[in-house]
């Protein structure tokens, strides 16, 4: 079993998809996070529901995410 901060470690410069709290999704590289899990995303993309929109590079809250994985 790994641990969060593990998975970020493998998951880093690589294309990452976060599930949300409030039901979007978040893809963008991986390139930055700390203790608290708040991640920074470069290229990142919004989807929700049909709507998706590019935001760029963001910092997002650690305690918003529900889900990480690989693409």
């Amino acid at each position: 079993m790994l641990l969060p901060i593990e998975l970020l470690e493998n998951l880093s410069s690589c294309k990452t998809s976060l599930l949300l709290k409030d039901g979007r999704i978040l893809k963008g590289k991986l390139v930055g996070w700390d203790q608290f899990m708040n991640i920074i995303l470069e290229g990142a993309e919004e989807k929700k529901g049909d709507l998706q929109r590019r935001l760029g590079t963001i910092l997002l809250r650690g305690n918003n995410v529900v889900s990480i994985s690989s693409g």
